[in-house]
């Protein structure tokens, strides 16, 4: 279910000069913003866990997930170079599941671990804030990794669709608009979060069982629908 060539070439592809400066500029952000509320504010737990929810969580690691997510594919549906990946006797499912796993990984390194040191600058892990957030990037990045990639296989405007999800569903709906936080990839990633904090710093909208629950099924189904559209693509030669 994994191959080492169709590997190599999603990461080429992901981190190519100039999607890797995006993958870098919201992790410095991150990062720079940490360094400037802890020197005005100092440590302290309720605002490196607004900091971490409102920007980390909320916005970079969803950003990334596009990023990741729809560049593992999206791209070379586009431009048609896909046609030269299916060609080969590689079986459909294995390419998706493949890029998957490079869309993970890379939306984690660039999600999860600016996190957890933005965590640590911003309080000292204060509260196991530093340590609940990054699991939640890293949980919530196989989510959207899976999510956004069928959205690659799906349509040419996955970027734009996945932007809208990320920024006006999550950010706004799901701020304004009680029952859409029960459809939030944020809100499931918090969920694990407050049961690694185990206290009220963070909280969520869904119970842990729910949230795993829907963590789980939606990166199944999306993983399984997106080598399923991925089958349905014809090379010239097969009409």
């Amino acid at each position: 279910m994994y191959d080492p060539t169709v590997a190599r070439l999603t990461y080429r592809a992901l981190l190519g000069r100039r999607r890797a400066l995006i993958l870098f500029a919201l992790p410095a952000l991150l990062i720079a913003l940490a360094v400037a509320v802890r020197s005005f504010t100092g440590a302290d737990d309720q605002v490196a866990s607004d900091v971490l929810g409102g920007f980390a969580l909320a916005t970079m690691v969803p950003i990334i997930g596009v990023i990741a997510g729809t560049g593992a594919i999206a791209p070379e549906i586009d431009d048609g170079s896909v046609v030269y990946l299916l060609a080969k006797p590689i079986k459909r499912p294995t390419i998706i599941f493949t890029k998957l796993i490079v869309a993970v990984a890379v939306t984690m390194a660039f999600s999860a671990v600016p996190t957890l040191i933005a965590g640590y600058i911003l309080n000292g892990n204060g509260q196991q804030i530093a340590v609940a957030y990054t699991v939640a990037a890293l949980v919530g990045s196989i989510a959207y990794a899976a999510l956004f990639l069928l959205l690659g296989t799906i349509t040419r405007h996955a970027v734009v669709f996945g932007l809208v999800y990320a920024l006006v569903w999550e950010a706004v709906f799901g701020t304004l608009v009680a029952g859409a936080r029960t459809l939030s990839v944020q809100q499931w990633s918090l969920a694990v979060a407050h049961e690694v904090a185990g206290n009220d710093l963070v909280t969520s909208d869904v119970s842990l069982t729910f949230a795993t629950v829907l963590l789980a099924g939606v990166t199944v189904l999306a993983t399984l629908y997106a080598g399923q559209k991925l089958r349905t693509l014809k090379l010239a030669g097969e009409e």
